[in-house]
């Protein structure tokens, strides 16, 4: 308690903002695993559930375009309140009787959960912008890659919960777990956040929405395609897979996925180890380059698997945690660039278009996930992934190179 109190009081806000983030990461994580289990075993196809997350995606695009410019306005606090109630709102949709749990009901609580939680991770990955001088690059790259990691590690958590409570208490009894929980947060959120942090100086127009930074545009664009690449096969038509074909319960496909996740989670917090250079440079476009070369190898290894009926759960197994470790350090990257390339002054303005091409690649996915494999089957979406991988690693080649040493990564 004495060290807390010894922090500066950005770095307390900062704090505050991060478990904040945790807490809602939990909520998000849980409520996903929910929804893919809950419907499949009503009978849903893998198409129908996809569209069940059709909205939360769209309406991801929207939150990140308009929600930086908010938070540029308003201040990062205020944003990451309203999107802590409106979680709280999705949830409540939810308690609804069984039988009025119809598609667009879901969507729309979704379309919901997807504005908070896009507010949410706006407001966090904005105000870190903020708290780092800007010659000290290392230092920025450890910070985002420890506050991604530790969120995905989270996510994952709550993929374990959302399976473990399904079986536990029902839909219902765990949405309602979930809801009264992040009241409580949202209430101690409102006691605790007071400084407008990221609120920009001069007031931002409309227009400023759309990103004038060429890094920035090419970064997105690359951003759009991995995280495509990713839930093409990830979001519905792996647990799918893995509860068809091999049969797994609830527990055994949320377990696995939640400790995916958290691996992942945990390799995207060592990815400044793994890519910084002995001479202290951070990463540039090469790395990016690189390392999307690296990630496509895995795709095309599960696809050949599945093609020629070879080993089919060890390579399923086995080639997802590759991709896993190697998409974590991906992202981690990228998730360093994009705050190293925002503008000083209202971060949020570029850190916003940015997520919201990440939550558009993630809406294409999505619903190419649930139609492809209900048509075509696991390997058509791996086959799509490696494309679009492809695609990544292509507009990686845009991305600025430097040659200016920044200072070493801290251990």
């Amino acid at each position: 308690m004495l060290s807390l109190a010894q922090l500066s009081p950005d770095i307390r806000q900062y704090l505050v903002v991060t478990g904040n983030y945790w807490a809602f990461t939990l909520t998000d994580g849980a409520l996903r695993m929910l929804v893919v289990l809950y419907f499949y075993g009503l009978g849903y196809s893998p198409f129908d559930i996809a569209m069940l997350f059709v909205f939360y995606e769209i309406f991801g695009v929207v939150t990140n375009l308009v929600g930086g410019w908010l938070g540029a306005r308003l201040g990062l606090n205020r944003t990451m309140n309203v999107g802590l109630f409106m979680q709280i709102i999705a949830l409540a949709m939810l308690l609804v009787p069984s039988s009025l749990l119809t598609v667009p009901w879901v969507m729309g609580a979704q379309a919901l959960s997807g504005i908070a939680k896009d507010l949410n991770k706006m407001s966090a990955k904005s105000s870190i912008k903020l708290l780092v001088p800007n010659d000290a690059q290392g230092q920025l790259y450890k910070w985002v890659a420890i506050l991604t990691g530790s969120k995905n590690a989270l996510k994952g958590v709550g993929f374990f919960l959302g399976g473990a409570l399904l079986s536990l208490l029902g839909f219902q009894g765990a949405i309602l777990l979930m809801a009264a929980m992040l009241t409580l947060v949202w209430i101690a959120s409102l006691i605790s956040l007071k400084k407008d942090l990221g609120k920009a100086k001069n007031k931002p127009k409309f227009t400023d929405i759309f990103s004038k930074s060429k890094a920035v545009n090419y970064l997105s664009a690359a951003r759009l395609f991995l995280f495509g690449a990713r839930d093409v096969w990830f979001v519905v038509a792996l647990p799918v897979f893995l509860a068809s074909t091999f049969g797994w319960d609830h527990w055994y496909v949320g377990g696995f996925l939640a400790l995916w996740v958290i691996a992942y989670g945990i390799v995207q917090s060592l990815a400044p180890r793994l890519t910084g250079k002995a001479d202290g440079k951070t990463p540039d476009g090469r790395h990016a380059f690189g390392w999307a070369l690296a990630l496509g190898i895995t795709p095309i290894f599960i696809a050949l698997a599945l093609d020629y009926n070879w080993q089919v759960e060890f390579a399923v197994i086995a080639g997802l945690l590759a991709f896993g470790a190697i998409f974590a350090v991906n992202s981690s990257l990228h998730s360093y660039l994009i705050v190293s390339y925002a503008g000083e002054d209202g971060v949020s303005l570029d850190v916003g278009f940015y997520y919201m091409a990440n939550a558009m690649g993630r809406l294409i996915g999505t619903v190419l996930s649930g139609w492809l494999y209900q048509d075509y089957g696991l390997a058509t979406c791996l086959w799509f992934s490696t494309g679009f991988i492809g695609l990544t690693a292509l507009i990686s080649l845009g991305l600025p190179k430097h040659s200016r040493a920044a200072k070493p990564i801290l251990p």
